[in-house]
């Protein structure tokens, strides 16, 4: 058995990564999903949030997106993703601003309509906001 498996990840607009990996973490909807060689074949709804990429050295990288999904088959995982982009690109100070203002709007909602725009704003504001720390963290290991 391969030791690596093939990983695309395309949002709508752009192939954002094409490489190996060893293991690919991401955020599914029900919770946080390791993929390795030799997984079982799978789709699965991905939430905002950090996607994960493990090479053979031990380097990661890490990568956001806003929502999607992923497919394992025998020798790839593809992520595909209405936006994403490489962790190191996020703004953390526009992610900040963008989570204080959902905050906001939720202080100050006047209609449902109000209340999900300002949870799917958090969510992705938040979402980002993870990635990053989830960088620095392993970034600090070192």
């Amino acid at each position: 058995m391969s030791k690596t498996i093939q990983c695309d990840i395309v949002s709508a607009k752009e192939l954002i990564y094409s490489g190996v990996a060893t293991i690919v973490i991401a955020h599914g909807v029900e919770g946080d999903l390791g993929i390795m060689p030799g997984h079982t074949a799978l789709l699965t709804q991905l939430a905002p949030g950090p996607i994960q990429v493990v090479h053979e050295s031990g380097e990661v990288d890490f990568y956001y997106i806003s929502a999607g999904f992923l497919e394992v088959q025998p020798n790839l995982v593809t992520v595909l993703a209405d936006f994403a982009e490489r962790a190191k690109d996020i703004d953390e100070a526009s992610a900040e601003a963008a989570r204080k203002a959902a905050l906001d709007m939720l202080h100050n909602q006047q209609s449902d309509l109000d209340t999900g725009a300002a949870l799917a704003a958090l969510a992705e504001a938040a979402a980002q906001l993870r990635t990053l720390q989830q960088m620095r963290n392993r970034a600090g290991r070192g």
